[in-house]
Formats: structure tokens, C-alpha cells, sequence
């Protein structure tokens, strides 16, 4: 492949990064249908609250795992035929949810689920692509405003609802197909891979083992799995949670729950640029103090609106710095050559994060009280065990990866 710069507007970083947040958001949109609508399906197939759960964490799992692959094979095609490859391939499972929902089938929603996590493989084609456009010094920034993407869970929570009360459920899911189609042609048209892209063509095995190998690649996903764990969980699993312990509808339960999204989004190209300027495990140790204390607080049932809103919107701000600053810090510490094997990694840790919470919290809900808080105090937990692990054993400056840029690595050497 050639590593010619491209020309006209293809050519600008900033319309890349804007298209890539924007393919993202398209599929975040997509892999996120299912939790808005998922009390609905639970009234009208008579579901149980772990067969909802089940139904919601269906897509986290397979969206998590296939970002291993997809990684590697950024490495080697380049992120535009990733983001043509994934966008269509998105399109069949999101019309085979509408249909399935419309059926009143729960295998064939489960099934149609299944395939439905393909869309959430786009995370670990934007990382690599990104730093590509972007010198390290800015890679932060970079990878902070393509992570914004994930605002497309914020939009399913808000409209997906109200699309089914506008045009129907079918109709619903036939406009995002058309959307991603649209999209699709977008990326062939206007998106260009960086000058600075060099196929990596190691078989993807050896690559994804390489990687395996690597302390970074642990270290990091560790991390991520608590932060986006966290952020994918609740952003799939709130609207669950609002309609059972505030006993809002639908419709409200989805807006409150895009806020949180939003909030987190907004966050995240906070923590990112933040990570370019002071060591990214201060940004860290931050976020998860701040996911800690607002998880705990969260126990305690804070009253409709206001002090809820408080409480959860801060925990989405913790969570998106410290999303932010992670994937600063794989930036800065990652091989060039391995970036998007890592990513996959890394990346595939974060939704395999947000797997397991929905489950969770749907078998330690305790109707008698009304309330989660055996699962919120695992996520306080969780977030305590990952700060001090940070805070002792993560060095804040390192030697920087081999292929990094020389610049990098005299910085983070003083």
C-alpha cells in the first residue's frame, strides 16, 4: 500500500479525525440499540432481569472480544477499509434486531444481538488511525476526540426511544441502517489513511501473541477495563437501572441516561489533552478516585432529579478523564509498529469491562429493597484496587517504547 500524502480535502487531519469520531458515534449509535428499548423487551416477552441482562451484555461481549482481531488487522489495511469494512458489515445485524424485537422473539434478539457487537469492533480501528494523523505530542488531544465517539450511546439513549414512538420499531432500525450506509460512502469518498501509515504485514497470530508479551499491554488494559468497563456498563445498563429504582418511563429513562453519556464523552477529550501536558497516571489516579466516591455515594439512592443527576453526571466525568488518559498513555507507551495490536487489546479489555456489570447487577438486585447496592460496591471495589495499583506500581515518566518518536522519548526520560 502506497504512503504517498494524499491530496485535497482527504489530506487534512482534522476532517479525518472529525469523520472517524463520526463513523464511531454512527456505530456506537448502532451497538448500543438494544439497552434503551431493553425494559421494553423485558415487558413484552416477560423477561427476567438476568434475561435482560443477558440481552444487553450480548453486544458488550462480542464487540469487546472482536476488537482483538480488528486491531490487528488495522495494523495491516489501514483505518479507512476498517471503517468501510465494519459500517457495512453493521447494517445486516442492526435490521435483524428491529425485526427480531418486532417479533417478540428473545433467541433471535439474542441472536441478532450477537452479530449486533460487530459494531462496537469500530473502537480499535479509530486509536491507531488517529495517531497515524497526529504527532506524539498531540496524540492525547487526538485520541481524546475520537474516543468522544462514544457520544453515539448518548444518542441511541435519547432518540432510539422516541424513534420507536415516532415511526415504529422496524422503521427505527431501517433509518440507522441507512444512516450507516450513508456513512459507509462517506469514508470512500472524503477519508484518507495518514501519510505516515506503513502496513505492518506480520501474519496477525504472531502480532496479536508479540503484543501479548508486551507489560503495557496488560498494564493498560487492566485500567480500561474499570474506566470504558465502567462508562459501557452504565450507559447500557442505566436505563435498567432509572426505570426500576426511580420508576421514570422509557422515554425519561433515556435522556437521563444520555446525559451520563454525554458528560463522560465530553470528559474524555478533557482527559486526553490533560495526559499531554502531566503524566497520565495523575489523570488516572484522579478518575478513579472520583468513580470510586461517586459509586459509593450512589448506594445511598440520592432523590430524583437534581442530587441523582449530581451524583451519576460526576461519576461520568471521572469515567471519561480517565478513558481520556488512558489511551493517552497507550499512545505514549506502545511500540508504532504494535499500536493497533494493543489497541485491540486494550480496547477489547475495556467492553469485556462493561460485560460483566449488566449481569451483575441484574443477579445481585434485591427486589425487597429496591435497589444495587451489592453491585455498585464491587465497581467502588474495583475502582479502589485499580488506583492503588496505579498509584504504586506505574511509573508516571518511562523510557518510551521502541518506535516512538526521539522527541517522546527524551521528554519522558527528564
Amino acid at each position: 500500500m502506497s504512503t504517498i500524502a494524499p491530496t485535497g480535502i482527504g489530506a487534512r487531519p482534522g476532517v479525518n479525525l472529525a469523520l472517524a469520531t463520526w463513523v464511531s458515534s454512527m456505530n456506537f449509535w448502532a451497538w448500543n440499540l438494544i439497552g434503551p428499548l431493553s425494559t421494553t423487551y423485558a415487558g413484552d416477552m416477560s423477561l427476567s432481569s438476568s434475561e435482560t441482562s443477558m440481552l444487553v451484555a450480548t453486544p458488550i461481549l462480542v464487540g469487546s472480544l472482536g476488537r482483538i482481531v480488528v486491531g490487528a488487522l488495522t495494523d495491516r489495511y489501514g483505518g479507512r477499509i476498517m471503517f468501510i469494512a465494519i459500517t457495512l458489515a453493521s447494517i445486516l445485524p442492526v435490521l435483524a434486531v428491529g425485526f427480531a424485537g418486532n417479533a417478540g422473539s428473545y433467541p433471535l434478539l439474542l441472536l441478532s444481538g450477537f452479530f449486533l457487537g460487530i459494531a462496537g469492533t469500530i473502537f480499535a480501528v479509530g486509536i491507531p488511525f488517529a495517531n497515524n494523523w497526529y504527532d506524539p505530542s498531540r496524540r492525547g488531544f487526538a485520541t481524546g476526540v475520537f474516543g468522544a465517539g462514544m457520544v453515539g450511546t448518548a444518542l441511541s439513549a435519547f432518540f432510539t426511544p422516541r424513534f420507536v414512538g415516532w415511526f415504529g420499531l422496524v422503521a427505527t432500525h431501517v433509518i440507522i441502517a441507512v444512516v450507516l450506509a450513508l456513512t459507509a460512502v462517506l469514508c470512500v469518498t472524503v477519508m484518507r489513511n495518514a501519510p505516515a501509515f506503513v502496513p505492518n504485514t506480520q501474519p496477525v497470530v504472531p502480532k496479536f501473541l508479540a503484543a501479548c508479551k508486551l507489560r503495557v499491554t496488560w498494564e493498560m488494559s487492566f485500567l480500561y477495563a474499570i474506566v470504558f468497563g465502567g462508562f459501557v456498563a452504565f450507559s447500557s445498563y442505566l436505563p435498567t437501572y432509572i426505570r426500576t429504582v426511580y420508576e421514570f418511563s422509557a422515554v425519561d429513562a433515556g435522556t437521563r441516561t444520555a446525559g451520563f453519556a454525554v458528560a463522560a464523552v465530553i470528559a474524555r477529550p478533557i482527559g486526553g489533552t490533560l495526559s499531554d501536558r502531566i503524566p497520565p497516571k495523575y489523570v488516572v489516579i484522579a478518575s478513579f478516585a472520583g468513580t470510586a466516591a461517586t459509586a459509593f455515594i450512589a448506594t445511598f439512592k440520592p432523590p430524583p432529579d437534581f442530587w441523582s443527576a449530581v451524583v451519576f453526571i460526576t461519576m461520568a466525568i471521572f469515567l471519561g478523564i480517565g478513558t481520556g488518559g488512558v489511551f493517552a498513555w497507550v499512545a505514549r507507551r506502545s511500540p508504532a509498529q504494535s499500536v493497533g495490536s494493543i489497541t485491540g487489546i486494550v480496547a477489547a479489555a475495556g467492553g469485556l469491562g462493561g460485560y460483566f456489570p449488566p449481569l451483575v447487577m441484574g443477579a445481585t438486585y434485591d427486589p425487597v429493597g429496591n435497589d444495587y447496592t451489592v453491585g455498585l460496591l464491587l465497581l467502588v471495589a474495583a475502582a479502589l484496587a485499580a488506583l492503588a495499583y496505579t498509584a504504586i506500581w506505574l511509573k508516571a515518566r518511562e523510557p518510551a517504547a521502541s518506535g516512538q518518536a526521539p522527541h517522546r522519548q527524551q521528554e519522558e526520560n527528564t
